[in-house]
């Protein structure tokens, strides 16, 4: 891949660029106060990055987690969550909330994933993952669109 003709859109338009960062930081104050697990938080940074193949998002958000104390084999298995018994009720409804938001395009966030969030999560909760996973998206949206470099 090339990224001669690329436009790095947080450099193009800084200020944006900054106020997502700003609508981020409020979102992370957001999700403490509704007493996510900060783990959990980057597990779901982590699973809509996934989903949406954010190569960039993928190994920051995968080294904060590990640097926070997050088990290998919860992060090696958070493609198939739903087939583990890593995860708890909270972080079940909290993922499936999160994939529900990404995907939103294949068919918005269904009464079932929803409802489920709702048996689990507080409505501070809920609005909390939904708003993570928002701004989640954008970050790998621009992450994408500018073709981030990742190299080891």
């Amino acid at each position: 891949m090339t990224n001669a003709h690329r436009v790095f859109i947080d450099k193009q338009h800084p200020s944006a660029y900054k106020a997502l960062i700003a609508l981020s930081g409020e979102v992370q104050e957001a999700a403490a106060a509704a007493g996510l697990d900060p783990l959990l938080v980057e597990l779901l940074k982590i699973r809509t990055s996934q989903i949406n193949g954010c190569a960039f998002c993928l190994r920051m958000h995968t080294r904060d987690a590990l640097k926070k104390g997050e088990d290998p084999d919860r992060i090696a298995v958070l493609p198939a969550w739903e087939e583990t018994g890593y995860f708890s009720d909270t972080d079940r409804a909290a993922l499936r909330l999160a994939e529900a938001v990404t995907r939103v395009s294949e068919g918005h966030v269904a009464d079932q994933d929803y409802n489920a969030a709702a048996d689990v999560l507080s409505p501070d909760q809920i609005s909390a993952v939904i708003w993570l996973t928002t701004v989640m998206n954008a970050f790998n949206r621009v992450a994408i669109s500018s073709r981030y470099t990742v190299s080891g």
